[in-house]
């Protein structure tokens, strides 16, 4: 058998492949491969909801000091939903996860542990109050 999957996931990997390249699909390890297949889906996903709650913690600091708005918080909110369009062109399968109630609470809850670390405030919404499409939209910046 080759290298196991628990002592070099690396080697794994690239010998799964020359083994699947080889039409030896008997001596695949099946399991683990079905597992990283996974992975990769759930990597998508937790780098979307880190972008979105960096975008929704910049809407939540826009909105609640804005005294402090300039050039910067500009840049990263359109930073982040650049990279968010891109990824959803990218694998269209994550628009799914935008209109997903449970999946946008964890993202809100992140959102909102970041603008409290960074500003201090501790007076935000338990909800989103804005739609997708407000925050995914280059013109919305949220009034006070």
């Amino acid at each position: 058998m080759g290298t196991p999957y628990e002592k070099d996931v690396v080697a794994w990997a690239m010998e799964q492949a020359a083994l699947l390249r080889a039409g030896h699909l008997s001596a695949l390890d099946i399991e683990h491969i079905a597992e990283e297949i996974e992975d990769v889906g759930k990597s998508e996903k937790r780098e979307l909801a880190s972008r979105m709650a960096v975008l929704l913690s910049h809407l939540l600091k826009w909105q609640h000091q804005p005294g402090r708005r300039g050039s910067s918080w500009t840049r990263t909110l359109k930073e982040q939903r650049k990279a968010i369009a891109a990824a959803i062109r990218q694998t269209p399968s994550l628009k799914a996860s935008l209109g997903d109630a449970d999946w946008l609470a964890g993202v809100w809850a992140d959102a909102v542990t970041k603008a409290v670390d960074e500003t201090g405030l501790d007076s935000f919404p338990e909800d989103c109050p804005w739609s997708m499409t407000q925050v995914l939209t280059d013109e919305f910046f949220p009034d006070a």
